[in-house]
């Protein structure tokens, strides 16, 4: 059996040729880089993919590492339920449904003409109350006047009782006229008294007078707030809702007349505690609403509510009790806009919030 290699017998060359030099086989490195050079396109196209695909990969990562959204958020304000503060006819409702006023404009007006007739008469109370104090000061004066002149007689009658008391002991009086003078000084004595009762009696009747003015000063207050309140305003600008008031209907103390939406809006976005970690007040915010899906809002992270919603709800988790499944909770963040939006918004409206956290 012919044992010798392939070289060998390729070396051994026919009678009548040279005998060419053996030709080495290439070695396997070589063969690799060979086909990658005959595939050389292909081999660019597929690191060119890798490289785009990292380079996205990590933009991506770059991105979405420093945001948090949710989509549970909605457009939220502090809505005022207008009623009416005084009972009476409903006369005008200058205002509809839907429609945008400023603060002070008027609502509903309500029959005010018992209204005016109390103000007036408490008007006519502080009259008459005044024209009671005039007169009482007068009869003060007057007493103080007759109180002094008492005295004056009472002077009088005292010099005299001693003069006569003096001259009765030396004889040159009778003693009746001496007890004439005596019995004049008890008289004076008694009319000064009397007086100074009466100046007293009067001066206090004074007080009584300005506390009964005082009250009724307290009721033409009380009747000008009412007629003032027959005109039912609106506290801040804002949008009519609900409008139930109607003219000629009777609005009852209390009963509500329509509800109000302020023009300030802000969003309620319900994150998950576990998004929160980065989350501060002040952070920049992209907010997306559904209503206008072409337009972006820009706002910034105003609060995070101390406790999570559950925890202010009306039936609180009680955790306590019971088998116990741990829940993510969600945490209110309060985010408003940086400019009033330019656009109809109200309570309620669904907002995809994106807040930057780097």
């Amino acid at each position: 059996m012919d044992q010798r290699t392939d070289n060998e017998r390729r070396q051994e060359a026919p009678p009548g040729r040279e005998r060419r030099p053996a030709i080495a086989l290439p070695r396997k490195p070589q063969a690799w880089i060979d086909w990658m050079a005959r595939r050389r396109r292909a081999v660019l196209v597929v690191t060119a993919l890798i490289i785009a695909a990292i380079v996205a990969i990590t933009v991506w990562w770059i991105n979405t590492s420093g945001y948090e959204t949710t989509d549970d958020a909605f457009i939220d304000a502090r809505t005022v339920s207008i009623s009416s503060q005084v009972g009476g006819a409903i006369v005008d409702v200058p205002v509809t449904d839907n429609q945008m006023v400023e603060a002070g404009a008027v609502l509903v007006r309500i029959d005010d003409r018992d209204y005016k007739a109390q103000l007036d008469q408490a008007k006519a109370n502080i009259a008459n109350i005044d024209a009671q104090i005039a007169a009482q000061q007068a009869r003060i004066e007057q007493a103080e006047k007759q109180s002094a002149e008492s005295q004056a007689n009472l002077t009088f009658a005292q010099q005299q009782e001693a003069r006569y008391t003096e001259l009765v002991q030396k004889g040159a009086v009778t003693v009746e006229q001496a007890q004439q003078y005596a019995s004049g000084l008890r008289q004076a004595q008694a009319n000064y008294s009397a007086a100074q009762a009466n100046a007293i009696a009067t001066e206090k009747q004074l007080p009584v007078l300005r506390a009964q003015k005082e009250q009724t000063e307290a009721q033409l207050e009380i009747a000008e707030t009412n007629l003032s309140r027959t005109a039912v305003t609106a506290p801040e600008a804002g949008r009519v809702v609900r409008l139930t008031a109607a003219k000629g209907n009777y609005a009852a103390v209390g009963q509500a007349l329509m509800m109000f939406v302020p023009r300030n809006i802000w969003i309620t976005a319900n994150f998950k505690e576990t998004q929160l970690r980065t989350v501060r007040p002040g952070d920049p915010v992209d907010i997306e609403i559904d209503a206008f899906p072409n337009k972006k809002f820009k706002g910034h992270v105003d609060s995070i509510q101390a406790g999570s919603g559950t925890a202010f709800s009306l039936l609180p988790a009680e955790n306590a009790t019971g088998n116990y499944v741990k829940i993510v909770q969600r945490v209110p963040v309060k985010i408003v806009f940086d400019q009033p939006p330019d656009v109809l918004l109200g309570p309620g409206m669904s907002v995809v919030p994106t807040v930057r956290t780097k």
